[in-house]
């Protein structure tokens, strides 16, 4: 099944998310924005977020922010002076991130579709919308602050979802017990 999501679904997520939680606004950029730019990159050195899912539609979905970004949501969310944010503070709110806006996404894919906990690294290399792989919806955002990719990226059809196991004789209700 061929994603589902559009750059206004990654848009609303997207918005959702900063403007509501964190008060900040961000514009989209790149390829097929209104500002029409022909092209957009994240800073060689950002922070990457990641959740995967599973199910109907299989993939991932992962939010890549500028390090100057990245430090002023960190700063915002745990709210204390950007200065002040130490590089665990910015995994563990880029994980925030990540999971608030891919779950947001999930909500357009179709059903069953599971979702893990998410993961975040400091990567130094660089992404940009030049890079065109089929299967993957890359949409550029940014403020003063720095800029943010947010990516979709499916990765398999039709995955399935194991059928739940019948309940053991020690998970059986305590009425049955008795």
């Amino acid at each position: 099944m061929r994603t589902q999501v559009t750059p206004e679904n990654v848009e609303k997520a997207n918005s959702q998310f900063w403007e509501q939680m964190l008060g900040m606004r961000l514009e989209r950029i790149g390829p097929g924005s209104p500002a029409g730019a022909d092209s957009a990159s994240i800073d060689h050195l950002h922070v990457m977020g990641c959740c995967e899912l599973a199910g109907v539609w299989s993939g991932l979905i992962e939010v890549r922010l500028s390090m100057g970004l990245a430090q002023v949501a960190t700063a915002a969310m745990l709210m204390q002076a950007p200065e002040a944010v130490l590089s665990e503070d910015l995994l563990d709110a880029t994980k925030e991130i990540a999971n608030m806006i891919a779950g947001t996404i999930k909500s357009v894919l179709p059903r069953p579709c599971t979702m893990t906990v998410p993961h975040a690294e400091i990567e130094n290399r660089d992404v940009s919308s030049l890079d065109r792989t089929p299967g993957v919806l890359s949409v550029y955002f940014e403020n003063d602050a720095g800029t943010l990719l947010v990516r979709v990226c499916e990765t398999g059809v039709e995955a399935s979802i194991p059928e739940p196991k019948p309940a053991q004789s020690w998970m059986r209700p305590v009425a049955a017990l008795a």
